[in-house]
């Protein structure tokens, strides 16, 4: 189902949906994410692993602490402590709305002082098949950045959102951030383009903003 480049989707916001965006909003703020995401009051029901995470890389080990200690203190559960591994430090966190934050750096040693800035940001969709969905994203105008055969896929920014999409198996990235890999009813996302409504083959919504 190839598209044209006039009809091309981009990524242009993140929307979660919340039960209590006023509580949202100030966990976020209180995180050092609230630039990055967008809310909407839901009463959707979700249960168990929503499918997806938003994933922050920082500079060093200190920065990624400051961030998961500023999220437990505004409410979040730890998921993950934050640890070394073979590909350099980090921790995983629920925040109180139940969305799973991970927050990551390849760096083994601090260079500096922590601080409070935000390389990249990533939303990571859990699918059941990785180049099934690649291969439905490309066909509707997104640039793979990055692939690892049928384990991830990385696509290129292209729209006016901060977040970068890629794409993760799902039980590897459910193991990743240490959750079981079920769970039914809404992801609880909502993906914002400029070439109409959709949903992918995973049942990830994506709406028209304008």
């Amino acid at each position: 189902m190839a598209t044209t480049t006039a009809s091309a989707v981009s990524l242009a916001s993140v929307t979660l949906e919340v039960a209590d965006p006023a509580a949202a909003q100030r966990f976020h703020t209180a995180f050092g994410v609230d630039e990055y995401v967008n809310l909407r009051a839901s009463e959707a029901r979700s249960a168990g692993f929503r499918g997806f995470t938003l994933a922050l890389t920082v500079a060093g080990p200190a920065t990624v602490d400051g961030f998961l200690g500023a999220a437990v203190d505004a409410g979040a559960v730890v998921l993950k402590p934050a640890a070394k591994s073979l590909w350099g430090y980090g921790g995983v966190v629920q925040a109180p709305d139940g969305t799973v934050w991970k927050v990551a750096t390849s760096a083994k040693k601090d260079s500096g002082p922590a601080t409070r800035e935000i390389d990249e940001i990533v939303l990571l969709l859990g699918v059941e098949d990785v180049k099934v969905s690649k291969r439905f994203y490309v066909d509707r105008g997104l640039t793979v950045a990055k692939s690892f055969g049928g384990k991830y896929a990385e696509f290129a920014p292209g729209g006016s959102s901060p977040v970068k999409l890629a794409l993760y198996k799902r039980r590897g990235l459910a193991k990743d951030l240490g959750v079981a890999a079920e769970g039914t009813g809404s992801h609880r996302v909502v993906l914002g383009g400029t070439s109409g409504s959709f949903t992918d083959p995973d049942g990830f919504a994506w709406e028209t903003v304008a």
